[in-house]
């Protein structure tokens, strides 16, 4: 850190090199990727301060004449995302399971557990700030020299026992806060999604049915490197929100967007005009007979997983979507039916944001607690 503030009698500030040896990891082929095999802990399965194994890839160690021992990731160890989005981010590996290093992923082994814990839980919180601190803005990239230069304000060892004592209890309870608040929001999720099967169930015993290549226009995203944005005449939208780069689709006003690949269940309704880029599709209702919101309230319901099962990660291709059936009742029933979602959707949005800024709120106070516990005042 640029300014190290004072610390209580008896710490005293460490080089995070001088306290656990940093690991890198190794530069395994792409192109020797396997199904099976023993499993490769990549930057993407550092996750919530945890390492998650459910996507990964596999290497046969005959396709190496490299000894890969060192590379072996052991219960307890501590991963850094040393590139990327997400550099600087902790996850402490907590599996039996064997497993190895990626390049770009650092490795602390630490076999005292209040060492390894308090450095856990500093590292976890606080790196992203001590390196803003130390290097002046945050780095897309990490070299082991700026790791093991982190400053460290490091307590006697039965100190360090009490805080990670203290910061467990503390945080089992905030975290289980955390976790209810978070169980609420998907609760409300779930119970706007049981709405829209009553809804949409009603009205197809009602209203017959109609292909979506019929009554509506898909429009795909395109990609382009230029970068062209209209002199900023119009936001530029992906399956993920708004995005900060441009390209040369538009949609109209009261499009919904719906993703090609991953998360193709979570479409968006976008009111303006935009470009439309090439990582989702823009569905225009034909508003003569189709309502913007009532098709977006249709591909709320609407489960695009069984569209194409034949793939590890979900796709979806225009093929597919023309093929949709859908209800088309007149458009006063569609209307009459936008304003009850509309209502049950704006008081579940505003419960959910209740709970977000709760949520924020049991973060913060963690972060505090944490100030305090580093500063020998907890």
């Amino acid at each position: 850190m640029s300014e190290l503030y004072k610390l209580p009698e008896g710490w005293e500030w460490k080089k995070l090199g001088s306290i656990a040896k940093l690991q890198n990891g190794f530069a395994f082929k792409s192109k020797l990727f396997t199904e099976y095999g023993l499993p490769i802990i990549r930057i993407k399965n550092i996750k919530k301060e945890k390492v998650i194994i459910d996507d990964v890839v596999y290497f046969n160690p005959h396709d190496y004449s490299k000894d890969l021992e060192n590379y072996k990731i052991k219960r307890d160890d501590l991963l850094i995302a040393m590139s990327g989005a997400t550099t600087g981010k902790i996850g402490i590996y907590d599996l039996d399971n064997e497993a190895y290093l990626n390049q770009r992923v650092g490795l602390f082994r630490i076999n005292n557990y209040d060492t390894r814990n308090y450095l856990f839980y500093f590292l976890s919180t606080q790196i992203e700030k001590n390196l803003a601190q130390s290097l002046g803005a945050a780095q897309p990239n990490l070299s082991s020299q700026q790791i093991n230069d982190i400053n460290i304000p490091l307590p006697p060892l039965q100190e360090q026992k009490r805080i990670v004592a203290k910061l467990d209890t503390l945080f089992e309870k905030i975290d289980k806060a955390i976790a209810l608040h978070q169980k609420n929001m998907d609760e409300a999720d779930v119970f706007m999604g049981s709405v829209l099967n009553d809804v949409f169930g009603e009205l197809e015993e009602k209203y017959e049915k109609q292909v979506w290549n019929k009554i509506l226009k898909i429009k795909n995203g395109k990609h382009y490197k230029e970068v062209i944005d209209e002199n900023g005449k119009y936001p530029i939208y992906g399956s993920g929100g708004i995005m900060n780069y441009a390209n040369d689709y538009l949609c109209n006003e009261n499009t919904v967007i719906i993703g090609r690949k991953g998360t193709i269940n979570n479409p968006l309704f976008i009111k303006e005009k935009f470009w439309n880029i090439d990582t989702a599709f823009g569905i225009e209702a034909n508003k003569d007979i189709l309502l913007p919101m009532f098709l977006f309230y249709f591909s709320k319901h609407f489960n695009f997983l069984d569209l194409n099962k034949s793939t590890t990660l979900p796709s979806l291709a225009k093929t597919h979507l023309l093929q949709i059936m859908m209800v088309l009742p007149p458009l006063n029933i569609q209307q009459k039916t936008v304003i009850y979602l509309d209502s049950i959707s704006q008081k579940i949005e505003k419960l959910k944001s209740v709970q977000k800024e709760k949520m924020q709120s049991l973060i913060a106070l963690k972060a505090s607690i944490l100030d305090q516990a580093f500063r020998g005042e907890l």
